[in-house]
Protein backbone atom coordinates (compact mmCIF):
# COMPACT_ATOMS: atom_id res chain seq x y z
CA UNK A 1 0.00 0.00 0.00
CA UNK A 2 0.71 3.88 -0.68
CA UNK A 3 -0.70 6.54 0.94
CA UNK A 4 -0.21 10.30 1.55
CA UNK A 5 -1.62 12.78 3.80
CA UNK A 6 -2.35 16.32 4.72
CA UNK A 7 -2.95 17.90 8.02
CA UNK A 8 -5.40 21.03 7.72
CA UNK A 9 -8.98 19.84 8.39
CA UNK A 10 -11.41 17.21 7.14
CA UNK A 11 -13.48 18.15 4.13
CA UNK A 12 -17.59 17.10 3.49
CA UNK A 13 -18.05 14.49 1.20
CA UNK A 14 -20.01 16.94 -1.18
CA UNK A 15 -16.57 18.68 -0.90
CA UNK A 16 -14.79 16.12 -2.05
CA UNK A 17 -16.68 15.15 -4.71
CA UNK A 18 -16.60 19.00 -6.08
CA UNK A 19 -12.57 18.57 -6.17
CA UNK A 20 -12.84 14.87 -7.77
CA UNK A 21 -15.28 16.63 -10.52
CA UNK A 22 -13.32 19.40 -11.38
CA UNK A 23 -9.87 17.21 -12.09
CA UNK A 24 -12.59 14.84 -13.68
CA UNK A 25 -15.95 16.65 -15.12
CA UNK A 26 -18.55 13.99 -15.59
CA UNK A 27 -19.60 15.94 -19.04
CA UNK A 28 -16.07 13.46 -20.18
CA UNK A 29 -17.27 10.42 -19.91
CA UNK A 30 -18.79 8.20 -22.47
CA UNK A 31 -22.56 8.78 -22.78
CA UNK A 32 -24.39 6.38 -20.67
CA UNK A 33 -21.75 5.23 -18.42
CA UNK A 34 -22.07 5.46 -15.04
CA UNK A 35 -19.79 7.82 -13.02
CA UNK A 36 -20.36 9.74 -10.17
CA UNK A 37 -20.98 9.48 -6.42
CA UNK A 38 -22.62 6.23 -5.81
CA UNK A 39 -23.27 5.98 -2.04
CA UNK A 40 -22.84 8.69 0.79
CA UNK A 41 -24.26 11.42 2.25
CA UNK A 42 -22.80 14.59 0.85
CA UNK A 43 -22.55 16.06 4.50
CA UNK A 44 -20.30 12.94 6.05
CA UNK A 45 -16.90 13.90 6.91
CA UNK A 46 -14.31 12.36 5.21
CA UNK A 47 -10.80 11.87 6.55
CA UNK A 48 -9.55 8.69 4.85
CA UNK A 49 -9.43 8.21 1.31
CA UNK A 50 -9.17 4.42 -0.34
CA UNK A 51 -8.26 3.59 -4.03
CA UNK A 52 -8.75 1.03 -6.56
CA UNK A 53 -9.41 -0.03 -9.67
CA UNK A 54 -12.30 -2.51 -9.21
CA UNK A 55 -15.23 -2.11 -6.29
CA UNK A 56 -14.87 -6.10 -5.71
CA UNK A 57 -15.78 -7.97 -2.60
CA UNK A 58 -12.01 -8.05 -1.66
CA UNK A 59 -11.74 -4.29 -2.00
CA UNK A 60 -14.63 -3.26 0.17
CA UNK A 61 -13.80 -5.48 2.97
CA UNK A 62 -10.15 -3.75 2.67
CA UNK A 63 -11.83 -0.08 3.04
CA UNK A 64 -13.94 -1.54 5.92
CA UNK A 65 -10.92 -2.65 7.45
CA UNK A 66 -8.97 0.27 7.15
CA UNK A 67 -11.79 2.38 8.43
CA UNK A 68 -12.16 4.54 5.43
CA UNK A 69 -14.57 7.22 4.93
CA UNK A 70 -14.97 7.28 0.98
CA UNK A 71 -13.51 4.63 -2.08
CA UNK A 72 -12.95 6.11 -4.87
CA UNK A 73 -12.85 3.38 -7.62
CA UNK A 74 -11.73 3.08 -11.48
CA UNK A 75 -14.96 0.60 -12.70
CA UNK A 76 -18.25 0.96 -11.89
CA UNK A 77 -20.08 -1.16 -9.41
CA UNK A 78 -23.46 -0.72 -11.03
CA UNK A 79 -22.85 -0.94 -14.73
CA UNK A 80 -26.12 -1.71 -16.17
CA UNK A 81 -29.15 -1.35 -14.83
CA UNK A 82 -30.43 -3.20 -11.49
CA UNK A 83 -33.33 -3.66 -9.86
CA UNK A 84 -32.50 -4.94 -6.71
CA UNK A 85 -29.46 -4.46 -4.69
CA UNK A 86 -30.28 -7.37 -2.02
CA UNK A 87 -27.56 -8.45 -0.15
CA UNK A 88 -27.77 -12.07 -1.32
CA UNK A 89 -25.73 -11.02 -4.45
CA UNK A 90 -22.25 -9.44 -5.12
CA UNK A 91 -23.21 -5.87 -5.79
CA UNK A 92 -25.62 -5.51 -3.20
CA UNK A 93 -23.71 -7.41 -0.26
CA UNK A 94 -21.07 -4.28 -1.82
CA UNK A 95 -23.45 -1.53 -1.36
CA UNK A 96 -25.18 -2.84 2.29
CA UNK A 97 -21.43 -3.64 3.59
CA UNK A 98 -20.63 0.23 2.41
CA UNK A 99 -23.16 1.68 3.48
CA UNK A 100 -23.44 0.03 6.94
CA UNK A 101 -19.48 0.63 7.68
CA UNK A 102 -20.30 4.63 6.76
CA UNK A 103 -18.38 4.45 3.46
CA UNK A 104 -19.04 6.48 0.51
CA UNK A 105 -18.38 5.38 -3.16
CA UNK A 106 -17.42 7.11 -5.49
CA UNK A 107 -16.71 6.31 -9.55
CA UNK A 108 -14.35 8.12 -11.82
CA UNK A 109 -14.62 6.04 -15.09
CA UNK A 110 -14.45 7.29 -18.82
CA UNK A 111 -14.01 10.91 -17.85
CA UNK A 112 -10.93 9.74 -15.99
CA UNK A 113 -9.59 8.06 -19.12
CA UNK A 114 -8.55 11.13 -21.11
CA UNK A 115 -7.22 14.19 -18.86
CA UNK A 116 -4.16 14.75 -18.00
CA UNK A 117 -4.22 13.19 -14.98
CA UNK A 118 -5.91 10.58 -16.35
CA UNK A 119 -4.97 6.77 -16.65
CA UNK A 120 -3.49 6.94 -20.32
CA UNK A 121 -1.51 10.24 -19.47
CA UNK A 122 -0.26 8.27 -15.90
CA UNK A 123 0.19 4.70 -18.19
CA UNK A 124 2.91 7.14 -20.30
CA UNK A 125 4.36 8.77 -17.13
CA UNK A 126 4.96 5.20 -15.18
CA UNK A 127 6.59 3.78 -18.51
CA UNK A 128 9.08 7.03 -18.36
CA UNK A 129 8.15 8.73 -22.15
CA UNK A 130 8.95 12.14 -22.94
CA UNK A 131 7.20 14.79 -25.06
CA UNK A 132 3.64 12.81 -24.59
CA UNK A 133 0.63 13.94 -26.54
CA UNK A 134 -3.10 12.40 -27.03
CA UNK A 135 -2.84 9.76 -29.50
CA UNK A 136 -6.55 11.07 -30.36
CA UNK A 137 -6.80 14.49 -29.03
CA UNK A 138 -10.15 15.65 -28.02
CA UNK A 139 -11.88 19.17 -28.86
CA UNK A 140 -11.47 21.66 -25.73
CA UNK A 141 -14.71 22.08 -23.99
CA UNK A 142 -16.37 25.26 -26.38
CA UNK A 143 -15.64 28.89 -24.88
CA UNK A 144 -17.60 32.28 -25.82
CA UNK A 145 -16.66 35.78 -25.25
CA UNK A 146 -19.21 37.90 -23.70
CA UNK A 147 -18.28 41.85 -24.60
CA UNK A 148 -20.33 44.78 -22.86
CA UNK A 149 -20.35 48.12 -21.91
CA UNK A 150 -20.44 49.78 -18.74
CA UNK A 151 -20.29 53.56 -17.16
CA UNK A 152 -16.68 53.85 -15.95
CA UNK A 153 -17.15 53.91 -12.56
CA UNK A 154 -19.65 50.37 -12.61
CA UNK A 155 -17.37 48.45 -14.16
CA UNK A 156 -15.67 46.45 -11.68
CA UNK A 157 -18.98 45.53 -10.24
CA UNK A 158 -19.90 44.16 -13.55
CA UNK A 159 -16.74 42.23 -13.82
CA UNK A 160 -17.14 40.99 -10.42
CA UNK A 161 -20.48 39.60 -11.39
CA UNK A 162 -19.70 38.00 -14.40
CA UNK A 163 -16.71 36.11 -12.34
CA UNK A 164 -19.28 35.04 -9.89
CA UNK A 165 -20.93 33.60 -12.70
CA UNK A 166 -18.17 31.64 -14.10
CA UNK A 167 -16.55 34.06 -17.06
CA UNK A 168 -13.01 35.17 -17.13
CA UNK A 169 -11.38 32.13 -15.79
CA UNK A 170 -8.32 31.15 -18.09
CA UNK A 171 -5.93 28.36 -16.42
CA UNK A 172 -5.08 28.86 -12.61
CA UNK A 173 -6.58 32.94 -12.98
CA UNK A 174 -9.62 34.10 -12.79
CA UNK A 175 -11.48 36.94 -12.86
CA UNK A 176 -9.85 37.61 -16.38
CA UNK A 177 -11.14 40.08 -18.46
CA UNK A 178 -9.44 43.23 -21.26
CA UNK A 179 -11.12 46.61 -20.16
CA UNK A 180 -10.84 49.44 -22.61
CA UNK A 181 -12.20 53.14 -22.89
CA UNK A 182 -14.26 54.91 -25.26
CA UNK A 183 -17.49 56.63 -25.91
CA UNK A 184 -21.72 55.42 -25.78
CA UNK A 185 -24.19 57.43 -26.87
CA UNK A 186 -27.87 56.88 -27.17
CA UNK A 187 -31.28 58.63 -26.98
CA UNK A 188 -33.72 57.59 -24.48
CA UNK A 189 -37.72 56.87 -25.91
CA UNK A 190 -40.76 57.80 -24.45
CA UNK A 191 -41.05 54.57 -22.38
CA UNK A 192 -37.64 54.34 -21.34
CA UNK A 193 -36.62 54.72 -17.53
CA UNK A 194 -32.74 56.02 -18.11
CA UNK A 195 -29.92 55.28 -15.60
CA UNK A 196 -28.02 58.20 -17.08
CA UNK A 197 -29.72 60.67 -19.57
CA UNK A 198 -33.14 62.80 -20.20
CA UNK A 199 -36.06 61.61 -22.25
CA UNK A 200 -35.52 62.02 -25.97
CA UNK A 201 -32.15 63.96 -25.43
CA UNK A 202 -29.28 62.54 -27.42
CA UNK A 203 -26.60 61.42 -24.04
CA UNK A 204 -22.74 60.88 -24.16
CA UNK A 205 -21.35 58.68 -21.69
CA UNK A 206 -17.75 57.82 -20.46
CA UNK A 207 -17.83 53.76 -20.62
CA UNK A 208 -15.58 51.05 -20.49
CA UNK A 209 -15.69 47.98 -22.89
CA UNK A 210 -15.40 44.81 -21.20
CA UNK A 211 -14.62 40.94 -22.60
CA UNK A 212 -14.19 38.12 -21.12
CA UNK A 213 -14.20 34.76 -21.88
CA UNK A 214 -16.53 32.13 -20.28
CA UNK A 215 -17.76 27.78 -20.46
CA UNK A 216 -20.15 28.08 -23.46
CA UNK A 217 -22.13 25.57 -20.73
CA UNK A 218 -22.16 28.67 -18.37
CA UNK A 219 -23.69 31.53 -20.77
CA UNK A 220 -26.78 31.35 -19.81
CA UNK A 221 -25.88 32.19 -16.37
CA UNK A 222 -23.32 34.59 -17.33
CA UNK A 223 -26.09 36.90 -19.50
CA UNK A 224 -28.26 36.69 -16.14
CA UNK A 225 -25.75 38.17 -14.17
CA UNK A 226 -24.67 40.68 -16.46
CA UNK A 227 -28.25 41.86 -16.48
CA UNK A 228 -28.95 42.00 -12.90
CA UNK A 229 -25.23 43.99 -12.53
CA UNK A 230 -25.27 46.15 -15.25
CA UNK A 231 -26.85 49.85 -14.22
CA UNK A 232 -28.34 50.57 -17.44
CA UNK A 233 -32.32 49.68 -17.99
CA UNK A 234 -31.17 47.69 -21.48
CA UNK A 235 -27.85 47.02 -21.62
CA UNK A 236 -26.05 46.69 -24.71
CA UNK A 237 -23.37 43.00 -25.25
CA UNK A 238 -22.40 40.85 -27.74
CA UNK A 239 -21.67 37.06 -27.05
CA UNK A 240 -19.40 35.52 -29.62
CA UNK A 241 -19.05 31.62 -29.89
CA UNK A 242 -14.55 31.30 -30.48
CA UNK A 243 -13.26 28.87 -32.43
CA UNK A 244 -11.96 25.31 -31.08
CA UNK A 245 -9.09 23.83 -30.84
CA UNK A 246 -7.35 20.54 -29.52
CA UNK A 247 -7.06 19.91 -25.78
CA UNK A 248 -4.38 18.17 -23.80
CA UNK A 249 -6.56 15.09 -23.25
CA UNK A 250 -7.59 12.83 -25.45
CA UNK A 251 -8.12 9.01 -25.93
CA UNK A 252 -4.42 7.34 -25.50
CA UNK A 253 -1.19 8.42 -25.48
CA UNK A 254 2.05 9.40 -27.61
CA UNK A 255 5.51 9.36 -26.43
CA UNK A 256 9.05 9.12 -26.88
CA UNK A 257 11.62 7.04 -24.92
CA UNK A 258 14.60 9.02 -23.66
CA UNK A 259 16.62 6.22 -26.21
CA UNK A 260 15.68 3.28 -27.98
CA UNK A 261 15.42 0.03 -26.49
CA UNK A 262 14.63 -3.47 -27.85
CA UNK A 263 11.29 -4.75 -27.75
CA UNK A 264 12.33 -7.48 -25.09
CA UNK A 265 14.04 -4.84 -23.03
CA UNK A 266 10.69 -2.26 -23.24
CA UNK A 267 8.53 -5.20 -22.18
CA UNK A 268 10.25 -5.79 -19.07
CA UNK A 269 10.28 -1.78 -18.59
CA UNK A 270 6.32 -1.96 -19.05
CA UNK A 271 5.87 -4.85 -16.17
CA UNK A 272 8.25 -3.42 -13.64
CA UNK A 273 6.56 0.05 -13.73
CA UNK A 274 2.94 -2.23 -13.45
CA UNK A 275 1.88 -4.45 -10.25
CA UNK A 276 2.89 -7.50 -10.55
CA UNK A 277 -0.27 -10.53 -11.65
CA UNK A 278 -0.38 -13.58 -13.01
CA UNK A 279 -0.56 -13.19 -16.40
CA UNK A 280 2.18 -10.92 -17.30
CA UNK A 281 2.26 -9.79 -20.79
CA UNK A 282 1.21 -10.91 -24.31
CA UNK A 283 3.84 -9.30 -27.28
CA UNK A 284 3.35 -9.64 -31.04
CA UNK A 285 6.65 -8.51 -32.96
CA UNK A 286 10.65 -9.18 -33.00
CA UNK A 287 11.80 -8.78 -29.22
CA UNK A 288 15.33 -7.76 -30.88
CA UNK A 289 13.47 -4.71 -33.08
CA UNK A 290 14.19 -1.59 -31.43
CA UNK A 291 11.47 0.98 -30.50
CA UNK A 292 11.47 4.41 -29.29
CA UNK A 293 8.24 5.57 -30.06
CA UNK A 294 5.52 4.14 -27.96
CA UNK A 295 1.46 4.36 -28.42
CA UNK A 296 -0.24 3.38 -25.64
CA UNK A 297 -3.64 3.04 -24.38
CA UNK A 298 -5.16 2.30 -20.70
CA UNK A 299 -8.24 -0.28 -21.26
CA UNK A 300 -9.48 -2.15 -23.86
CA UNK A 301 -7.53 -0.48 -26.98
CA UNK A 302 -8.78 -2.15 -30.03
CA UNK A 303 -10.65 0.92 -30.99
CA UNK A 304 -7.45 2.53 -31.61
CA UNK A 305 -5.39 0.15 -33.53
CA UNK A 306 -5.96 2.57 -37.28
CA UNK A 307 -5.02 5.67 -34.76
CA UNK A 308 -1.95 3.40 -34.16
CA UNK A 309 -1.28 2.67 -37.37
CA UNK A 310 -1.31 6.26 -38.71
CA UNK A 311 0.96 7.56 -35.40
CA UNK A 312 3.92 5.96 -37.02
CA UNK A 313 4.85 4.01 -33.80
CA UNK A 314 7.40 1.42 -32.93
CA UNK A 315 4.55 -0.29 -30.33
CA UNK A 316 1.38 0.11 -29.11
CA UNK A 317 0.91 -0.88 -25.27
CA UNK A 318 -2.66 -1.29 -24.21
CA UNK A 319 -5.12 -4.15 -23.02
CA UNK A 320 -7.82 -6.85 -24.24
CA UNK A 321 -6.65 -6.99 -27.53
CA UNK A 322 -8.66 -9.76 -29.57
CA UNK A 323 -7.00 -12.20 -31.71
CA UNK A 324 -8.61 -11.10 -35.40
CA UNK A 325 -8.16 -7.24 -35.03
CA UNK A 326 -4.48 -7.68 -33.66
CA UNK A 327 -3.96 -10.33 -35.94
CA UNK A 328 -4.98 -8.27 -38.91
CA UNK A 329 -3.44 -5.13 -36.93
CA UNK A 330 0.34 -6.96 -37.76
CA UNK A 331 -0.73 -8.23 -40.73
CA UNK A 332 -1.24 -4.92 -42.53
CA UNK A 333 2.12 -3.51 -41.50
CA UNK A 334 1.59 -2.16 -37.72
CA UNK A 335 3.97 -1.95 -35.20
CA UNK A 336 4.75 -4.41 -32.42
CA UNK A 337 1.81 -4.77 -29.63
CA UNK A 338 2.35 -5.69 -26.22
CA UNK A 339 -0.70 -6.44 -24.77
CA UNK A 340 -0.68 -6.00 -20.64
CA UNK A 341 -3.56 -6.91 -18.28
CA UNK A 342 -6.17 -4.73 -17.79
CA UNK A 343 -6.29 -4.00 -14.32
CA UNK A 344 -2.58 -3.65 -14.05
CA UNK A 345 -2.74 -0.64 -16.78
CA UNK A 346 -5.45 0.83 -15.00
CA UNK A 347 -4.03 0.82 -11.61
CA UNK A 348 -1.34 3.52 -12.58
CA UNK A 349 -3.67 5.85 -12.06
CA UNK A 350 -4.70 5.15 -8.58
CA UNK A 351 -1.50 6.71 -7.29
CA UNK A 352 -2.01 10.21 -9.39
CA UNK A 353 -5.41 10.60 -8.88
CA UNK A 354 -4.34 10.06 -5.42
CA UNK A 355 -1.92 13.27 -5.38
CA UNK A 356 -4.02 15.39 -7.62
CA UNK A 357 -6.99 14.57 -4.98
CA UNK A 358 -4.76 15.41 -1.91
CA UNK A 359 -3.53 17.92 -3.12
CA UNK A 360 -6.65 20.06 -4.59
CA UNK A 361 -8.39 19.37 -1.10
CA UNK A 362 -5.23 20.35 0.83
CA UNK A 363 -4.89 23.81 -1.48
CA UNK A 364 -8.84 24.24 -0.08
CA UNK A 365 -7.30 23.76 3.66
CA UNK A 366 -9.00 20.46 4.22
CA UNK A 367 -7.28 17.56 5.73
CA UNK A 368 -7.03 14.11 4.08
CA UNK A 369 -5.29 11.11 4.46
CA UNK A 370 -5.42 8.34 1.80
CA UNK A 371 -4.46 4.93 0.05
CA UNK A 372 -3.73 3.10 -3.22
CA UNK A 373 -4.95 -0.24 -2.66
CA UNK A 374 -2.47 -3.46 -3.89
CA UNK A 375 -4.83 -6.15 -4.13
CA UNK A 376 -4.90 -7.44 -7.44
CA UNK A 377 -8.36 -7.76 -8.66
CA UNK A 378 -7.41 -8.69 -12.00
CA UNK A 379 -9.60 -11.79 -12.46
CA UNK A 380 -7.09 -13.97 -14.36
CA UNK A 381 -5.22 -15.03 -11.17
CA UNK A 382 -3.50 -18.16 -12.40
CA UNK A 383 -1.57 -18.76 -15.28
CA UNK A 384 -0.75 -22.41 -16.85
CA UNK A 385 2.16 -23.81 -18.90
CA UNK A 386 2.53 -26.94 -21.10
CA UNK A 387 6.32 -28.40 -19.71
CA UNK A 388 7.98 -31.18 -21.40
CA UNK A 389 8.72 -33.70 -19.51
CA UNK A 390 12.38 -35.33 -19.39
Amino acid sequence: MTSSSHRVGAPSLGEVVNVIEELYPLRWADDGDPVGLVVGEPEAKVSTVLYAVDPVRAVVEEAVALGVDLLVVHHPLLYRAVHSVAADTPKGRAVHDLISHGIGLYVAHTNADSPQHGVSQSMAEAFGLEEITPLVPEPADPLDKVVTFVPIDDAAQVIDALAAAGAGAIGDYDRCAFVSTGEGTFRPGAGARPTIGVLGDVTHVDEKRVEMVLPRASRRRVVAALRAAHPYEEPAFDVFELAGWDDNRGHGRLGRLPSPLTLRDFADEVLKALPETAVGARISGDLDERVQTVALAGGAGDFLLDAVKASEADVYVTSDLRHHPASEFREHGGPALIDVPHWAAEWSWLPVAQRAIADALARKGHETSSTVSRICTDPWNQRASRQRGV
